[in-house]
């Protein structure tokens, strides 16, 4: 079982308003209550020591469309345990982290004409950067928990991207999660994020594989 598995549901639950995690023998089952996305199945394993039985067992039981499976394996690899309905996003995410000792340095200077706000609201710390005209720039959240925290939802807008805002926004919020006592940052990052995330120091635990049920007659 791995800790850093642990970590990011607890911290991603409270990020998204979700149900408590329930406890598993190979992980945590997850309801978050949206029609896309009923509830998810987490395996704590990561890389090789994910068990192969494990997820074609629990994927086989299975029945209804928006459950999602997420598996700390490449796509390639547990695209091939799934059976009929399921649908495998072919990019992978990455389970990040970075230790947030002196995170408080990083660059937080927000460009002239750049609006930022940072607010705290049930557990969950947010950052806003809003363009000239009053538009979303960029945005992201993290909960603390502890000794780590949970690093989410993070975007730049298309029209602001290579400006540095996602640079602002990561120094900021790990900032703001280093006051708060945590020493370790987790996130799962998507393929375009992971060079900014590596650039400020994070590091690759491993690749992530996300799977939806759709239904075996989905077509």
């Amino acid at each position: 079982m791995d800790r850093v598995v642990q970590a990011w549901v607890t911290g991603w639950v409270v990020s998204r308003g979700a149900a408590p995690p329930e406890r598993e023998p190979w992980g945590f089952t997850v309801d978050v209550g949206q029609l896309a996305h009923v509830s998810r199945h987490v395996f704590e394993a990561l890389g090789e020591g994910v068990d192969e039985q494990l997820v074609r067992k629990v994927a086989g039981g299975v029945t209804g469309a928006g459950v999602w499976l997420k598996v700390f394996h490449d796509p390639e690899v547990v695209g091939g345990w799934l059976g009929e309905g399921w649908w495998v996003d072919p990019e992978p995410g990455y389970l990040m982290t970075v230790p947030l000792a002196g995170a408080e340095s990083g660059r937080t200077h927000v460009p002239e004409s750049y609006r930022k706000r940072v607010w705290s609201v049930g557990g969950v710390t947010r950052m806003l950067l809003t363009a000239p005209d009053g538009s979303l720039a960029a945005r992201g959240q993290t909960v603390p928990t502890g000794a780590t925290a949970v690093f989410d939802q993070i975007e730049t807008a298309p029209a602001h991207r290579r400006m540095g805002l996602g640079s602002v926004v990561m120094h900021t919020l790990q900032a703001e999660a280093a006051a708060a006592g945590a020493e370790t940052g987790v996130l799962a990052g998507t393929p375009a994020g992971r060079a900014l995330y590596e650039a400020l120091g994070w590091h690759v635990n491993a690749p992530l594989t996300s799977a939806k049920f759709v239904g075996r007659d989905a077509g």
